[in-house]
Order: structure tokens, then sequence, then C-alpha cells
């Protein structure tokens, strides 16, 4: 039981997956935790989130831990700040880095502070760690499919959060550094799809960028899930992907719409946007093995080589969403398994999915 007494700082915990996770740790189905720290800088979001628990009097399929006020605790703070970050992972035993300026077109007119936050907010982490001798037992990178070979301010940054903490390593030998690097979670706040739930909405016309664009396609709680997994099997310095399936964005347009007279408008790659996203490179596949549902990424620094036998490299090449694209059946079938096909009739509901 990964969680068994243990306190816990998530920063950018108010985010689709910061909120997820927080969610599944409090249901005590990996343990039962002794603090659960929400650390981030919005506190409307953290003040949303909180009455979205005090008003949860009955249980429900969501069974929130009984002695939650106890439990979960918010903290306002800015992982940019170093002071903040030592207030808050000072008692941790483990941190979940979910803080992150990750929408593109925003990192690409403001790469600056895309790098105070996804690499200065990282180094805060670890230089807390090191310079204070806080004994925290493991840090859990939040990374993305954009950080394998980057082409924008968003994946440099990420990429770059990977390696601060991937180094970190060598000289915390107390504490673990992993990474998880997984691709598009359907219905996050700022994703393709609600988007699209949005133009659909207020009846088009949805904007599709290439028709032939693929993603992969992960929900929030398998991204939970993977961090999951990392948290309890990752060995120092790794990075865990999760096996997902893909879709072209035309095919997830056309199962939203679903026979609707809505228009699709065709509007060309936007910047920094690739064709097809890559989840383990071609140089990183000489160093990935398989770990039941997932492919870990060895550490490729000498000093923290693992030769332990019995794990064979798993691919031969790069892990590509262009690789197995699920076909428009396949995408249907996909959102309707995860409820995302109707549309929902306002902000509110959207909201709701991410609960």
């Amino acid at each position: 039981m990964i969680f068994e007494g243990k306190r816990i700082v998530v920063t950018g915990g108010t985010g689709s997956m910061g909120k997820t996770f927080v969610r599944r740790v409090l249901t005590g189905e990996r343990g039962t935790p002794r603090k659960v720290i929400v650390f981030s800088r919005d506190e409307a979001k953290q003040h949303s989130m909180r009455m979205s628990y005090l008003h949860r009097h009955a249980t429900t399929d969501e069974v929130i831990y009984r002695n939650f006020m106890n439990v979960l605790e918010f903290r306002i703070g800015d992982v940019r700040d170093f002071a903040d970050v030592c207030s808050a992972v000072k008692d941790a035993d483990i941190v979940v880095n979910a803080a992150a300026l990750k929408q593109v077109p925003v990192c690409e007119y403001f790469p600056t502070q895309a790098v105070m936050t996804n690499c200065i907010g990282a180094y805060n982490i670890v230089r807390a760690i090191e310079e204070n001798g806080y004994p925290v037992q493991t840090v859990v990178a939040v990374s993305t499919d954009k950080a394998c070979k980057p082409v924008n301010v968003m994946g440099m940054t990420k990429a770059v959060q990977e390696r601060i903490f991937m180094a970190a390593n060598i000289l915390n030998p107390v504490t673990r550094f992993v990474c998880v690097r997984y691709g598009n979670v359907l219905a996050s706040r700022g994703s393709v799809i609600p988007l699209f739930h949005d133009q659909i909405r207020h009846g088009g016309p949805v904007t599709v960028t290439v028709p032939e664009m693929t993603r992969f396609l992960l929900t929030l709680n398998e991204a939970v899930d993977t961090v999951f997994a990392a948290i309890e099997n990752a060995k120092r310095g790794e990075t865990y992907i999760p096996r997902a399936p893909s879709a072209t964005v035309m095919d997830i347009a056309r199962a939203l719409i679903a026979g609707r007279p809505v228009k699709i408008d065709v509007v060309g790659i936007r910047p920094g946007e690739k064709m097809h996203e890559i989840l383990v490179s071609e140089e990183e596949a000489h160093h990935c093995v398989a770990r039941g549902n997932y492919y870990a990424i060895r550490p490729m620094l000498p000093e923290l080589a693992d030769d332990s036998p019995g794990e064979a490299n798993a691919l031969s090449g790069e892990y590509s969403s262009a690789d197995a694209v699920l076909g428009h059946q396949g995408t249907m079938e996909l959102l309707k398994r995860h409820g995302l096909l109707d549309v929902p009739k306002d902000f509110e509901s959207v909201e709701e999915m991410l609960r």
C-alpha cells in the first residue's frame, strides 16, 4: 500500500490530473495517507476544489476517506518561489510535480514564463531537498509527449524538467526522482475534446488543424494510474510511459459531431505543433523496457545505469501516435466508453467531468 501513512504533496494539484490524483488517493485504494497537500497559486480553484469535498455529505461511487478534513490540506504558493517550495515539501514523503504552463500557444508567446514554471519550479523542488536535507522518499515529475523530440517551448521546457529530475538522483541518494510522460488526456482542461464540445454546443464550426494529425488518447484515471505505477515500481531516473491508443483529430471531431449539422473547418497546423506525437524517441528506444502496461525508459546517465539482467529492450524504434491509429469506429467506441460522446450543456458540466 504505497500511500499508507504517507505525507503527499501535489504541486499544481487543482489541475485536471491533480484533482483526479487527489480524489483517488483519498479513497484509500492504495493505502490511507496521513496528509495530502494541494499546493498551487490559484485560490479560486483551491476554493472550488475544497467546496466540492465539503458538499459531498453522502457516500457515492467516489468514496472519500471520511476524515478528509484532517487529511486534505490546501496551501497557496508558487513553485517559482523557493521559500514556498521549502515550506510545502519539508515534511513530505512523496512529491508529485504537476504544476506547469502547458498550453502550447501560451508558452510560445511567453517562453520565459514557461521556463520559470516548468524548469525553475522543478529545480526549486530539487534544491529544497538537496540544500535542506529533507527526507523526501520519492519525487514524480509529470511530463508530456511533447517533451520527446520537442518542437515547441512547452515541450522543450518539459524536456529540461525531465533532465533536472533525472540528474537530481546523483547528488540526492536518499530521494528517488522519477518521471511519467503521457499524451493528450481526454476531457482535461484545455484539451481538444472540451474545445470541440464547446464548438458543437454553439453550432460550429469545429476547427480541425490537419485531418491526418494523430494524438495519443488517455483518460484522467489512466494518467493517474501511470503516476501510481511510477511511484510503486520506477527505479531511480526512469521515465514511465503508458501504452495508449491514438486517433486522428478528424476522427475525434466526427465522432463528437455524431451526425449533427455542424461544419468542420480545416484551419492548418499551428505554430509549435507536430503531425504526430512521440512518447519514446528512436534514441530512447535502445534503453526502454516493458513493465506490464507501461514502458520504462532507463536513465542515460552511467551513474544511474541498472545492469540487472532480465529486462530486454522492448522497442526497436520510436513509439509514435501514428503507429496504431484506432480509426473512426474505434475512436467512437473509446469516447463512448468514457462517456465523452454527449456534449455537456454548459461549462459547469465540463468541470464536473473532471472531478
